[in-house]
């Protein structure tokens, strides 16, 4: 998908469309999740700092993710390539390979650039949104085909042509060759993929080792022979939350800990998975970052059992100087739980409960943005929280989004996917007739049409089309 988070906040947000949108945290330690191609003319680009990013371009839209929605718009494109082949490998919320000559429905390359064309337009008519396909014979061309694409395009790479076309490129270009491994090849008089085949395979096991130099080998000669993989087993589960101001209070430090705990367990119990391993992650102020693990007897799902652990493993762990980041995950993955492994004291449990109780009433409304930033100082109960680009809904205005929000005021802009851009007003934070909202659907079901696969609002996939045994979305 093309800019992925950004095009869902252009598509749904009217006055943004054709304007610069940058979504990610907002807080001072934040960092860019995704730019618009708007954005990125002035040179923003995701992990950016966000502080860089506003310097870059000051007049752009800076919005806190909304996760949900974007993982139910990625389902939409998701059942649109399991419609094409039963091997789909999901890489992330907007990419993934798809093995069509699996599916039955590839043969030759026109058949793949009438699949791929398909897609594209089917992706369109399900989501609003834009798709870039690459078709090849390989994962590795066709992720390298799909960046050519880009945005909203489709490239196929026709067999036989693959190391004349590759040849020219930057070694940067092949998978597995980042910045140190390309300064290393510089230095060495190869900055091309040619001259990585030249180089020949001996050379590149000298310069780079034994295995990554086979494998850069292999690739400069347009070697791939990894097969897509349907479903891929998860290892763990985590959570983790950078903090923009520094934590020093050992409580607070505890409390975070307890809240992680429970968020992670909710993530094991929506996969229907438990784990025997609780790991405590813990980044401190000078940038160390210590890990601590404690293997139980047996898996659990019990938030208790899995907050105990952390705390017990907070206990090693020296936090005088202050701590940016927290994580708490669960390894050793299992989809059965064993009841009751660590039994509590009745007061032990009551004793955990409450801290849970206050550490979910500090968690509540403050919505998470890239990386899970959060401030240290909580607001008061009574205050809501109004992320930026989030859902509204007024009482009398109807739908709409926060625009921004500060000293005791929020702006609202009041539009719709369909509607054209509306009008800005401004209330009290606590103004009663003011709500979050669940986000609207980019595209409405037109009367007699049939709801997707996956349940949601959106037309069906339309029936056939061809493709190539690597398409990338």
């Amino acid at each position: 998908m093309d800019a992925f988070f950004a095009s869902v906040e252009q598509a749904s947000k009217p006055s943004l469309r054709g304007k610069a949108v940058v979504v990610g945290g907002l807080g001072p330690r934040g960092v860019v999740a995704t730019a618009s191609y708007e954005a990125r003319v002035f040179g923003v680009h995701s992990a950016m700092p966000m502080g860089q990013a506003r310097r870059l371009a000051p007049n752009a839209a800076y919005l806190v993710p909304r996760f949900q929605f974007y993982r139910s718009i990625s389902e939409q494109v998701m059942t649109l390539l399991r419609a094409l082949s039963p091997l789909v490998e999901p890489l992330s919320l907007d990419e993934a390979f798809v093995d069509l000559e699996a599916g039955g429905v590839a043969w030759d390359a026109e058949s793949a650039r009438l699949a791929g064309a398909r897609l594209r337009a089917d992706i369109r008519a399900v989501t609003g949104l834009t798709g870039s396909v690459g078709l090849a014979a390989s994962k590795m061309l066709a992720k390298i085909a799909s960046e050519e694409a880009k945005p909203d395009g489709l490239v196929l790479i026709e067999p036989g042509t693959e190391r004349a076309l590759l040849a020219p490129m930057p070694v940067r270009t092949l998978p597995g060759v980042g910045p140190a491994t390309g300064d290393h090849l510089r230095r060495a008089g190869i900055t091309t993929v040619g001259e990585l085949a030249e180089a020949g395979e001996d050379e590149l096991v000298r310069l780079l080792g034994k295995a990554h130099g086979h494998a850069l080998y292999a690739m400069a000669l347009a070697r791939d022979e990894r097969p897509v993989v349907a479903e891929r087993e998860a290892k763990s589960v985590s959570v983790e939350d950078t903090y923009d101001v520094d934590i020093h209070d050992r409580v607070r430090v505890g409390l975070e800990v307890r809240r992680l705990a429970d968020r992670c367990v909710r993530r094991l119990r929506q996969a229907g998975l438990s784990g025997r391993t609780i790991v405590l992650k813990v980044r401190r102020y000078d940038f160390s970052t210590l890990t601590r693990s404690e293997t139980l007897r047996g898996p659990t799902d019990d938030p208790a059992v899995v907050g105990e652990a952390a705390a017990r493993l907070l206990d090693s762990v020296d936090t005088t100087g202050g701590v940016r980041l927290l994580g708490v995950g669960v390894s050793g993955l299992a989809d059965y739980t064993q009841e009751d492994l660590f039994a509590q004291a009745a007061g032990e449990r009551a004793a955990a409960d409450a801290a849970e109780a206050v550490a979910e009433g500090a968690e509540q409304g403050a919505g998470d943005a890239v990386g899970g930033a959060r401030a240290e100082a909580e607001p008061p109960p009574a205050e809501r929280r109004w992320p930026s680009g989030h859902d509204v809904r007024h009482a009398e205005y109807g739908h709409g989004w926060v625009q921004g929000s500060g000293l005791g005021r929020v702006t609202v802009r009041f539009e719709t996917p369909g509607s054209p851009p509306g009008r800005v007003r401004t209330f009290r934070v606590d103004d009663p007739e003011l709500a979050p909202a669940e986000p609207l659907p980019l595209v409405e079901r037109r009367p007699g049409e049939a709801p997707a696969p996956d349940g949601t609002d959106a037309p069906t996939a339309s029936e056939g089309g061809g493709g190539g045994t690597g398409a990338w979305t």
